[in-house]
């Protein structure tokens, strides 16, 4: 008994997924796990034509569990349980509101050619 030939002349393609290449994978981690930077601001006389504003702390959160965070002068530094906890303790001084500030998510993420040994 002989096969019929095809009926379709194009070759079969795999269905299965083309490997990613490590170096894209690794990029792909650090930018699911990536934390977020946030500062915090103190805002001055707010809805006026008069407002300032500026920066009194950077921070750096792991999710919703913890956050870091260094005053501008470099001489706070703390461990937090979260970011919100960050404008407790910058808040307090009359007429200033202290709020959070969140950078943007990373995009992009690229391996440094001068890999560590």
């Amino acid at each position: 008994m002989t096969a019929a030939p095809s009926q379709n002349p194009q070759p079969v393609t795999p269905l299965w997924p083309t490997p990613v290449p490590f170096e894209q994978e690794l990029c792909g981690l650090v930018l699911d796990t990536a934390p977020r930077l946030f500062a915090v601001v103190h805002v001055s006389d707010e809805g006026t034509e008069v407002a300032d504003g500026w920066v009194v702390a950077w921070g750096i959160a792991d999710g919703e569990k913890s956050a870091c965070i260094v005053s501008v002068a470099g001489q706070t530094q703390m461990a937090l349980t979260s970011p919100e906890c960050a404008v407790h303790l910058f808040a307090g001084r009359p007429g200033i509101t202290a709020r959070l500030v969140w950078l943007a998510a990373p995009g992009a993420a690229a391996l440094d050619g001068a890999e560590a040994a």
